[in-house]
């Protein structure tokens, strides 16, 4: 019983450091418009609906799989910026 509400405690702040993270980011690119500052906002976006989500969909980690696809695609989002950003400042 303590494990399991352990879990949700730490899920829980999982999602909303994530939210932090999602709207400084957010806040850098409202200030310098580039880009890389938006597609990491919305991979810790992304990440941040993922621990709720998993959070409030229970303990049984078996039916999370389709979760973790929120996960994936924050990932690729991430790096989509880096290349983003990379090719961006290699122009002539």
């Amino acid at each position: 019983m303590k494990y399991e509400l352990m879990k949700y405690y730490v899920w829980g702040t999982l999602a909303m450091s994530c939210l932090v993270a999602a709207l400084f980011f957010l806040h850098h690119w409202r200030v310098t418009r580039d880009r890389l500052f938006l597609f990491f906002a919305a991979a810790f976006g992304l990440m941040a609906l993922q621990w709720t989500a998993s959070s409030l969909a229970g303990t049984n980690e078996q039916n999370h799989s389709y979760l973790l696809l929120l996960r994936l695609f924050a990932f690729l989002s991430i790096i989509a910026a880096i290349i983003d950003k990379n090719r961006r400042d290699h122009r002539p």
